[in-house]
């Protein structure tokens, strides 16, 4: 179970992949949602039907899709197709809230060797405002194209996916950078909860801003400089609670 434990990352990224691959398979074995009646008139009817608006009606779980054209429903989707798919959805989320929890369970686990603050403190503050946030921003502008395809593709279970996904992918991009260039003396514990709270508050910052601009559900390229602002923002606060922590140790022990 230890292994399993440390290995909570790779769960919630396999977890992610399967449900991402899901949610294109189902959105592909479904009426196209640009002109749902034509592609059921090309695959359930005739063309001569093509005059005619059809009613669909789909599922996403069991993955299912009928067509009709006024003569009855028609299955869209094959029986084989739906329980395959259906099948891959439940391992899918299993798999994805297997990670969620291992991945959760690992910010109350043991906090590492202390790695004492021998190093140059200023430059090291210096280079995750700067560096950190430029690396921040370059992981944001794959992030709008991301989110596009994911919404497009897989609809409302795919853009659920797309914003686990980010928040995975800007929280670990956000723990390696604390490791690297974050707040001194501090453990492996730390730099994790450091590094996830960076990486959720700039996604929060994102969301909420291209929220308030009514241009949701798609993200727009502004998010990159927004996030890689917002992420400097959010370090100089852990470096000055780090300061004021450190004054008020000394004080303490004087």
């Amino acid at each position: 179970m230890e292994w399993v434990r440390r290995r909570a990352g790779s769960w919630l990224a396999l977890g992610l992949v399967l449900g991402l691959g899901w949610t294109g398979a189902v959105t592909s074995s479904q009426p196209n949602w640009f002109d749902p009646s034509e592609a059921c008139a090309k695959k359930v009817g005739s063309y001569d039907d093509l005059g005619n608006s059809a009613e669909v009606h789909t599922s996403w779980f069991p993955p299912s899709a009928t067509c009709d054209f006024g003569h009855g429903a028609v299955q869209y989707m094959s029986t084989t197709r739906s329980v395959l798919l259906s099948i891959i959805g439940v391992v899918s989320l299993v798999v994805l809230v297997t990670g969620l929890v291992l991945t959760v369970r690992r910010f109350s686990g043991e906090p590492g060797p202390l790695r004492p603050a021998d190093k140059d403190l200023k430059r090291r503050r210096r280079n995750q405002l700067t560096f950190g946030a430029l690396d921040v921003g370059l992981a944001v502008a794959p992030l709008t194209f991301f989110n596009a395809v994911a919404i497009v593709l897989g609809g409302l279970p795919g853009g659920v996916l797309c914003i686990l996904a980010s928040l995975a992918g800007l929280s670990a991009l956000g723990v390696v950078l604390d490791r690297h260039m974050g707040p001194l003396p501090s453990t492996e514990l730390d730099s994790r909860r450091r590094g996830t709270i960076a990486g959720i508050t700039v996604y929060g910052v994102i969301f909420a801003a291209t929220a308030l601009s009514g241009q949701l559900p798609f993200l727009r390229l502004w998010a990159v400089p927004l996030g890689a602002v917002a992420y400097a923002a959010i370090v100089a606060f852990q470096w000055s609670r780090q300061s004021t922590s450190e004054a008020s140790q000394a004080q303490y022990s004087g």
